[in-house]
């Protein structure tokens, strides 16, 4: 079951939005999310109760993007396992909630082994529950750890192809707080830039069909102080035939072992944009989104979402008419293709940054020898 409360913090407002934690009230433990369909009109906060409420949660895009699902599926089935309901059939409802963000099913995986060694183990329930937990935690620190290390690794490779500063950077969908434990993905690397004042200006695309762009990315943005200018996806080409991008800076839900990129619709027609006009084509993500049992971009399984979002518009706080709870603004009947992603191939992009280091050109030799150290790396 899912609660909803405002928050009533005034102008108290940090950098850093509190995108999902866990807490233990006397009722039993609950995890809550920063409500991201809301935003930017209010900061609405969604309780769960349980690993069904989060489901809807991660399907509605209340929570979203690849490395914070990884945190949210594990800590549903520490909820799960805490509350006492079935954790295998929890897992597999939150594995599958969105099939394309590979992070997702690689958090539910490492909380769901933690709780069934400890169950082996010892036979407790409670302790295994524990486990369980303490898995997630674990993801969630170095989730934001491994941020950190993004944003120096992405400034780094910026200041290598553009010595000077000044940089003009592309961004699209959203990659910041509110998809990681930390301060994000690709934005990270642009607020890096921005506090060491090299960040010349920060275009932002709006991101359509569900506008996370100018609802999410550009709240960041502001919240951060950072000089930013939003545009319609649409109006990209323009900004390149005229000079105006240094660079582009997307994240990604997964990524293939030849190094296809899935990440939100729209950002293959910026590979292809960038690469005409001589512009690099960087992608920031987290080691756990390369998914080395995915071969190539072809296998990677895209999601259709519904086509209501396509049909109707959606904005807090306006009254609806429309079945999908939008206001419609195509006729009746009308049919929409409404992919989520699409997927560039290797040869368009870049670079690939990680915490453990940048891979360019991108190649499968290279991300899977970059795996393997990183492999190293958490054994030691």
């Amino acid at each position: 079951m899912a609660d909803q409360q405002a928050r009533t913090d005034g102008n108290k407002r940090p950098t850093q939005v509190p995108t999902i934690r866990w807490e233990e009230p006397p009722e039993g433990p609950v995890l809550v999310l920063l409500d991201q369909t809301r935003l930017p009109a209010e900061e609405v906060e969604l309780v769960c109760t349980d690993a069904s409420a989060l489901v809807e949660a991660i399907r509605s895009l209340a929570v979203r993007g690849a490395p914070v699902l990884g945190i949210a599926g594990a800590y549903g089935v520490a909820l799960a396992a805490a509350r006492g309901f079935d954790v295998a059939e929890a897992a597999r409802a939150l594995e599958s909630a969105r099939p394309t963000a590979v992070n997702l099913s690689g958090g539910v995986r490492r909380a769901e082994a933690a709780h069934q060694a400890a169950l082996a183990k010892t036979g407790d329930a409670t302790e295994a529950a524990a486990a369980a937990l303490a898995a997630a935690r674990t993801l969630h620190r170095q989730d934001a750890e491994a941020s950190a290390r993004m944003a120096t690794h992405g400034l780094a490779l910026l200041d290598e192809l553009m010595p000077g500063g000044g940089h003009r950077l592309l961004t699209h969908c959203n990659s910041g707080s509110l998809v990681s434990g930390g301060e994000g993905t690709a934005f990270a690397v642009a607020l890096a830039a921005h506090r060491e004042g090299r960040l010349r200006r920060l275009w932002v695309d709006e991101t359509r069909p569900l506008l996370q762009g100018a609802r999410l990315t550009a709240y960041e943005a502001a919240r951060s102080g950072m000089a930013y200018t939003l545009l319609t996806d649409s109006a990209a080409g323009s900004l390149f035939a005229a000079g105006e991008v240094d660079a582009v800076l997307i994240g990604a839900d997964r990524i293939a072992a030849d190094g296809s990129v899935a990440n939100k619709v729209g950002s293959y027609p910026l590979a292809v944009l960038a690469r005409y006009h001589h512009v690099p084509f960087i992608v920031v993500a987290p080691v756990t989104t390369v998914d080395p049992d995915t071969p190539d971009g072809a296998s990677i399984e895209v999601e259709q979402r519904p086509g209501f979002e396509v049909t109707e518009v959606t904005a807090p706080q306006v009254p609806v008419t429309g079945a999908g709870g939008g206001i419609p603004v195509a006729p009746l009947g009308t049919q929409a293709y409404n992919p989520a992603f699409d997927v560039t191939p290797p040869e368009l992009v870049t670079a690939i940054v990680t915490e453990e280091g940048a891979v360019s050109p991108v190649t499968a030799e290279a991300l899977a020898e970059l795996c393997a150290r990183s492999r190293q790396v958490t054994i030691s």
